[in-house]
C-alpha cells in the first residue's frame, strides 16, 4: 500500500515508510492516565503522511528510519489524514540510521474503545 492511497477511516493498513522528521514529544493525561504522543513526518514515493506515535513507540522511531505499520489506521484530524499503529495495529523499525533500533517491535497500548480512541486524538493540538 501506498501513502497516496490511504483514506481517513480506513483500517487494516499495511505499509512501509521512512521518517523524514519528528517532532518533540508531549505528555497528556486522559482518564487518569499519563500518555506520551508524538507527532513524525513519513514519506514513501508516493507522498507524506503525519504520523502519531504513541507511548513505547515514541522512543522506538527516529529520523531515517524505515517503519512498517501493520494493521495500522488512518484517522483525520484539521482535515488532514494522519496513520497510526492503532488499536489492534504494530509498529516495526525495518532499518534505521541506530543499529541498535533495527528489528525492535512493539505494540500498542490497548486501548478501551474506538470511539475513546477517536476522542484522544480530537483533543490534541497539533
Amino acid at each position: 500500500m501506498k501513502i497516496s492511497e490511504l483514506k481517513a477511516g480506513q483500517g487494516k493498513v499495511d505499509i512501509v515508510v521512512k521518517v523524514t522528521a519528528k517532532n518533540e514529544p508531549r505528555v497528556m493525561e486522559k482518564y487518569g492516565k499519563q500518555l506520551k504522543v508524538c507527532n513524525a513526518t513519513v514519506t514513501d514515493d508516493s507522498g507524506e503522511i503525519v504520523l502519531s506515535l504513541w507511548n513505547d513507540d515514541v522512543d522506538k522511531v527516529n529520523v531515517g528510519d524505515m517503519i512498517k505499520i501493520s494493521n495500522g489506521y488512518v484517522s483525520e484530524f484539521n482535515s488532514k489524514k494522519q496513520l497510526t499503529s492503532g488499536k489492534f495495529g504494530k509498529l516495526e523499525v525495518v532499518s534505521g540510521d541506530d543499529s541498535e533500533s533495527e528489528g525492535k517491535s512493539t505494540k500498542t497500548a490497548p486501548k478501551k474503545a474506538k470511539k475513546e480512541e477517536a476522542e484522544d486524538i480530537e483533543d490534541l493540538e497539533f
